[in-house]
């Protein structure tokens, strides 16, 4: 027994597995991955228009083996089901659509599409917020679920939202009957590729991760008239001007400093000729804040301000429009706590670091009805180490998301977003699990 216990010692001692999807299996499944990432690239289709690409989500999650598909489900919504025993149920989503952007990057796969937005306008249209990312790390997510069933136990929905961009696809398949047609979830998992971040690393934020959204439309009105004659006229281009203008106190004069606050006018549009004053000129804005009562404050300064500029250039009274919105995404605590450490398994602790809460806006934070149901959405880094390093160093600044420019490191990317997201589940949804969410 001795000597036996003394030759057990001297022999190598294997580490542990990590959880979710392993390097052996991802590198025989990512050349299909990046040829499905190069299609998905090259094929975006707006919001509200991804008629195409849930076609193809659809067909992916079928030939991957997952037990149930829908399509339709609050417009071109797809939702899959894996069911695999007992345990907890989680919800894992993936967002469809792309940005009017043409793209500049050139890639031998970008997008030269061109279409008509719902204005009529010609525009490009690109994946210029890491939605392909997103969908292929989606994709190779189920695919690995579905062949590895004995690595957990439990019910996995997966779902692929339309119109993220323009924060309408959650509410609409929640509208649709999301909970009410497939299993509600006990926790809902996504990630999004992050500009800032380099390849191979997982960035998080407990609590207050992304703000929430508003956006305003103001037609400010005049008399039209001969660019000659600006005294027979209201030029409403001089009264929008002095209006953009006004629009930045309200931040800078009414919310309080410590309050996080965006107001930014994002399109103005009035006029035909050089010599012609309109009688109306559009703006578009966008507004960001963390708490409704900052929101509120926001829209509020803009009636304001849009109707006593008015008055004094003797005008008519402007129309003002609140359109899309959602509210903040926030990431639960306990289940920050409870996933990240087995993010970090998967992927060494070194490459799994805290991040700031941001600005920008995310309606997957509907999914979590409120707080119900813990969410949390972590970044996936998407730049190319040497080029982050080179920015890091003085160089050319990173191009950021929604920039013609974004090209993300798609090889490092995809398998770190699938290993991350594998661990995330394991952890979640353990083998052998005898009930539901703990």
């Amino acid at each position: 027994m001795t000597a036996l216990l003394a030759l057990l010692l001297l022999l190598p001692i294997a580490p542990p597995a990590s959880p979710g999807a392993d390097s052996a299996w991802l590198n025989a499944e990512l050349d299909g991955l990046l040829g499905l990432y190069r299609h998905l690239h090259s094929h975006p289709e707006l919001s509200y228009h991804e008629e195409e690409t849930a076609r193809r989500i659809a067909a992916e999650l079928k030939e991957a083996g997952v037990d149930e598909v829908a399509t339709g489900i609050g417009g071109f919504g797809v939702v899959g089901v894996i069911r695999n025993g007992q345990g907890a149920t989680v919800l894992v989503r993936t967002d469809l659509d792309a940005l009017p952007v043409v793209e500049e990057t050139g890639l031998p796969f970008a997008s030269t599409v061109r279409t008509s937005d719902d204005a009529g306008e010609t525009v490009g249209v690109m994946h210029a917020c890491g939605h392909d990312v997103h969908m292929t790390c989606f994709v190779g997510s189920a695919r690995w679920l579905s062949s590895h069933r004995d690595s957990w136990s439990g019910t996995v929905v997966l779902v692929g939202q339309p119109a993220e961009e323009r924060v309408g696809g959650a509410k609409a398949m929640l509208e649709d009957g999301l909970y009410e047609r497939f299993p509600r979830p006990d926790f809902a998992l996504a990630l999004h590729v992050a500009s800032d971040v380099p390849a191979g690393v997982v960035a998080y934020c407990p609590g207050p991760a992304l703000a929430s959204v508003s956006s305003v439309d103001i037609t400010v009105r005049g008399k039209g008239g001969h660019g000659a004659y600006p005294h027979r006229t209201v030029d409403p281009i001089v009264l929008a001007s002095s209006l953009v203008m006004e629009l930045q106190t309200i931040v800078s004069r009414e919310v309080a400093p410590t309050d996080p606050a965006v107001l930014t006018v994002g399109s103005i549009h009035g006029g035909s000729k050089h010599n012609i004053i309109p009688p109306e000129v559009a703006l578009q804005l966008t507004l960001r804040s963390y708490s409704s009562e900052v929101m509120d404050q926001l829209i509020d300064g803009i009636r304001r301000r849009s109707i006593a500029l008015a008055e004094a250039h003797q005008a008519p009274e402007p129309t003002i429009t609140i359109g899309d919105s959602t509210p903040p995404t926030v990431n639960d605590d306990a289940l920050v706590s409870r996933v990240v450490p087995a993010i970090g398994e998967a992927l060494g602790p070194e490459n799994v670091v805290p991040a700031e809460p941001v600005m920008g806006a995310e309606d997957f934070g509907l999914f979590s009805l409120d707080g119900a149901i813990p969410s949390f959405m972590f970044w996936l880094g998407a730049v190319p180490p040497d080029r982050y390093q080179e920015a890091k160093d003085g160089g050319a600044p990173l191009p950021s998301l929604h920039s013609p420019l974004f090209a993300p490191d798609a090889t490092s990317a995809i398998p770190t977003g699938i290993r991350a997201m594998t661990a995330a589940l394991v952890e979640l949804l353990p083998a052998g699990a005898s009930g539901g969410a703990r």
